[in-house]
């Protein structure tokens, strides 16, 4: 099991990179996160919802997804509370999916059950298991019915590998702080420790390894380098470097930022686009603050309206800082916006929550560009999408998924837009296919555009469409598949590299033995 001293200390991109050194190596190995709480997910074949990192992690093991990978998934709607996710599903019926951190300590236990089920699968159908756990193991707070750290490894007795990030400075305290706060039990299992993101020499380092080993009796299995310009799906970090090698940009996008942002990796492909400059808009506070800071839309091509996982607080806080007025001045001045998921619903006329699902229960008035009014439900629409979108003349190929928990209706019986995602060719009307609104509309002026898929600019003959959409003609898209397996294969040979492979596959087998 990889745990780390801190949140984003390495452990996720470790797990992946470990999972494709096994792989090639000829080991049945998988993936395998007991709790996760991220608002960035994925949909498995089977129709269940598991983290993206999971996914990432899945990929790197050359394995399709499942949900036993990521038995508990935790889903922030606000400061305090969180959807929950098991096996894939949310909770419904007797069990609120949508618990406070109070109620969610009281399930723990439950929680555990799922999670032990989940590894026992498992550790039935492969030969290897990686384990990622959850921010620090030293949380002293939170050690209570634990099942994502050290409560997980105890349970099913597992040896314990401790990463670090040396660029944050503080290595050596935070290792060692770290070993100190564990139970004697704890520390028994913990077989050594794993520095990341180093950069420089290595020599100057040596005699600090030497002190740790000498002062906690455990082994340092090897030093991570800094992997400059490495961007791998994250469980939460929202991504915001541009990755363009020109510095001359010819599309102006901005990404709307509001407290509750979900699937933020739906940008990753514009920001590695060199033609394209991915700006994402920030400003602080929350929907509920009475005094909150402004800040205007700057001048751009398109806006986008990101998923959220809490619409109606995001959409209050959307209006609180202008940016409907911004948008409606944006439109009026010959720009394009897009919405998806949340966004897309956004868009509507009416977003109205009867069960409380995502807050109080009530209603809110939307943006009013599409008719449409969407009721969120417990029940979420998850799924795997390939189809055909149209903008224009011209029309690409689109694969995505959807997570969605709101059902959207037409709220004018024959309305003025057009279909933006469907498998059917441009001259069929609305009249003999009818109006798909889980796969989006299109106005009548096409200025605005919406669905619920998420994935719409990954592939690169989709992207090139939204900016033949936009007016510009840019250099081909590179493909996020690409980029992804490429940054899996710098894990992966850093890991080669800098690990002490075959000591962890000693501390493997010695310890099951």
């Amino acid at each position: 099991m990889i745990q780390g001293t801190t949140s984003d200390a390495g452990k996720t991109t470790l797990v992946a990179g470990l999972c494709r050194l096994f792989a090639d190596l000829g080991v049945n190995v998988a993936p395998f996160k007991p709790q996760n709480m991220a608002l960035n997910s994925a949909v498995t074949p089977c129709g269940g919802e598991i983290g993206r990192a999971q996914a990432l992690q899945a990929k790197a093991a050359r394995l399709p997804l499942s949900v036993d990978f990521n038995p508990i998934l935790l889903k922030p709607n606000s400061d305090t509370g969180a959807q929950v996710i098991v096996h894939g599903k949310a909770l419904t019926h007797k069990i609120s999916s949508n618990m406070e951190a109070g109620e969610y300590h009281q399930y723990k236990k439950q929680a555990m059950q799922a999670v032990l089920e989940s590894h026992q699968r498992l550790t039935q159908a492969y030969d290897l298991i990686v384990v990622e756990g959850a921010g620090s193991p030293a949380e002293v707070n939170l050690r209570e019915g634990d099942i994502a750290n050290m409560g997980f490894a105890e349970a099913v007795d597992c040896p314990v590998l401790i990463i670090a990030d040396i660029d944050k400075g503080g290595v050596f305290a935070q290792l060692v702080g770290t070993l100190m706060l564990l139970s004697q039990s704890e520390q028994d299992r913990v077989a050594g420790f794993i520095i990341n993101r180093f950069r420089g020499d290595i020599k100057l380092l040596e005699p600090g390894l030497k002190w740790l080993e000498e002062k906690t009796y455990k082994p340092v299995l090897g030093v991570l380098p800094y992997l400059h310009g490495l961007d791998i799906s994250s469980e939460d970090a929202l991504a915001t470097q541009q990755n363009n090698i020109n510095n001359i940009t010819k599309v102006r996008v901005v990404v709307l930022v509001y407290p509750h942002m979900s699937n933020h990796t739906d940008f990753d492909a514009l920001r590695h686009h060199n033609d394209i400059d991915c700006q994402f808009l920030f400003a602080t506070g929350s929907a509920e603050e009475t005094s909150v800071e402004k800040v205007a839309i700057p001048g751009c091509d398109l806006i986008i309206l990101p998923g959220s996982k809490n619409v109606r607080s995001d959409l209050d806080f959307l209006r609180q800082r202008g940016w409907d007025t911004d948008i409606a001045k944006h439109l009026r001045y010959q720009g394009k916006v897009i919405g998806i998921c949340g966004g897309y619903q956004m868009l509507g006329e009416i977003i109205s929550d009867p069960q409380g699902l995502e807050g109080e229960i009530g209603a809110s008035k939307g943006l009013g560009y599409f008719p449409m009014q969407t009721q969120l439900k417990a029940e979420k629409t998850l799924t795997n999408v390939v189809g055909s979108m149209q903008l224009g003349e011209k029309e690409a190929t689109i694969k995505g998924y959807e997570i969605h928990a709101g059902e959207s209706t037409l709220t004018n019986k024959q309305p003025a837009i057009k279909n933006l995602v469907n498998t059917l060719h441009a001259q069929q009307s609305l009249e003999s296919v009818g109006l798909d609104l889980d796969k989006g509309m299109l106005s009548a002026d096409e200025q605005v555009a919406g669905c619920y898929i998420h994935g719409l600019f990954d592939q690169p003959k989709a992207l090139q469409l939204f900016m033949d959409w936009l007016g510009f003609s840019v250099v081909e898209a590179p493909s996020i598949e690409i980029l992804e397996e490429q940054a899996i294969e710098r894990v992966n040979k850093a890991c080669q590299s800098h690990l002490d492979i075959a000591k962890i596959q000693d501390i493997v087998e010695a310890w099951y033995k």
